[in-house]
């Protein structure tokens, strides 16, 4: 496991591990130790690489989980082995490995369409198809080269970062400035400095970027692409970007963790570029296939009508670790991932993103998963029930808030819950607000009624919906 922020030993400890036939799950420094430990029981770890400075933290997960060894990049603590040991060995003494392309290699943690957290097996074949899909053959849709600069901002523990900045990057032989975290001053001094020529980011960042005062102050017209992905990105802030890096092209790809990430990219970025539609988030990947299916009957659906976006491929996850009931709900027996995503192909072979049918709340580009704070909720004595559910924010795209009902006779403020949650989770799955209501909107069968519960939000925040 690396518990580590964007920094070169992130990198030299994922293709060492990959190289060695080992497989990699990566969690957020910032997660609490109680999700961290969930993420190295559910993995079965072995070894977590982290910062010294995360060492407290990650002792309590040894405390449970005596056999699992703890490493640091930084000056070891007592009883801590150390990331320059495995630096200064030689190469010449590793073992040859053989590795079978259906290996896993990476295990990212995701919530899929509904549910908790789940470890997505992702494969050699994967990984290797799904790079080629972007910046291999003529005119690739990623057209990287050896003189660009790619900005590596995005966390290295995203599959979005891992897989389109740093393992393409690697692939084309281009220049990866590793960023440890995202502060605006400081992209903008390092962008000039260093003259980044292609820029992966996320909404939240593309708003920073295009709201911030001191961008006047900067050169940064070497910036030749700004790639956004993540989260839908507004049209009103596209045509922002556009007016501020007339130069740049500006596009967006879409990705699901379990489809290897990528589903579509934009030509935007290719050698000989298309201009994408305001809106569109680009057309499938190469040696993929997808289709658009009726969410009722399964049916396949014409261009310029909504369904479900369904990819098959080589790219896409083996499966969820010890999963298999989530694994065959995702994945039909013909092969066909159904992203639980919503959208339509136009006549020209682009997508356009409409809705989500999934439960996923996304906070600039984090998943939530409401069910994993619903069961958080549950455990505070006044609570009997309680459904997690977006909100609209400007600065976060979606923040997470509870409806919340409470036991007869019980009292306990909106503050009071809020503060629960937040000691027990990272920042970004904090609780917004909360809304106390009679009871939960729920099915025959018990499944929670979201729209419901998005309608009254809607009504309340029509700025929200």
């Amino acid at each position: 496991m690396l518990l580590l922020p964007n920094s070169p030993e992130f990198v030299f400890a994922f293709l060492g591990a990959s190289y060695l036939g080992a497989i990699m799950t990566a969690a957020n420094p910032f997660f609490t130790a109680a999700e961290i430990g969930k993420q190295a029981k559910g993995s079965k770890s072995k070894l977590i690489i982290t910062q010294s400075s995360y060492y407290e933290k990650v002792k309590e997960i040894t405390e449970e989980l005596p056999e699992v060894k703890i490493m640091t990049v930084d000056s070891p603590p007592d009883g801590c082995l150390w990331f320059g040991d495995l630096i200064k060995a030689d190469e010449r003494e590793v073992p040859r490995v053989d590795i079978d392309p259906e290996d896993v290699v990476a295990l990212p943690y995701s919530s899929g369409t509904t549910g908790l957290p789940k470890g997505v097996m992702l494969t050699h074949k994967s990984l290797v198809t799904s790079v080629a899909q972007q910046v291999d053959g003529e005119n690739p849709n990623l057209y990287y080269g050896h003189e660009d600069v790619i900005l590596c901002v995005l966390p290295l523990f995203h599959i979005y970062s891992l897989n389109s900045v740093l393992l393409c990057g690697l692939r084309a032989g281009s220049t990866i400035l590793i960023m440890p975290k995202f502060e605006i001053g400081l992209l903008l001094q390092l962008a000039e400095k260093y003259g980044v020529t292609v820029a992966p980011i996320v909404p939240p960042i593309v708003l920073a970027i295009a709201k911030s005062p001191e961008l006047e102050k900067y050169d940064l017209s070497s910036i030749r692409i700004i790639k956004s992905g993540g989260a839908p990105l507004g049209k009103e802030l596209e045509d922002t970007v556009r007016a501020k890096f007339p130069k740049a092209v500006l596009g967006q790809g879409y990705g699901m963790t379990e489809a290897g990430p990528v589903l579509t990219m934009g030509l935007a970025f290719a050698k000989d570029p298309f201009p994408m539609k305001p809106g569109a988030c680009g057309t499938v990947v190469r040696n993929a296939e997808m289709k658009i299916v009726d969410t009722e009957t399964g049916s396949s659906l014409p261009r310029n009508t909504p369904g479900e976006i369904c990819i098959r491929g080589d790219q896409i996850m083996k499966g969820y670790l010890n999963n298999p009931e989530a694994t065959a709900a995702t994945i039909d027996k013909d092969g066909w991932l159904h992203t639980g995503d919503i959208g339509f192909i136009d006549d020209d072979d682009e997508m356009f993103i409409v809705d989500r049918l999934k439960e996923l709340i996304k906070y600039k580009g984090f998943q939530v998963a409401p069910a994993e704070l619903e069961a958080l909720l549950l455990t505070h004595p006044v609570i009997s029930d309680a459904a997690v559910v977006p909100m609209k924010d400007e600065q976060a795209g979606e923040v997470p808030v509870a409806f919340v009902v409470k036991l007869k006779n019980s009292e306990a403020s909106e503050d009071e819950i809020k503060q629960f949650i937040s000691k027990q989770v990272v920042f970004y799955k904090r609780i917004n607000r909360v809304f106390f209501i009679d009871a939960i909107p729920k099915s025959p069968s018990g499944k929670i009624l979201r729209k419901e519960l998005r309608a009254k939000l809607a009504a309340a925040f029509p700025t929200s919906n």
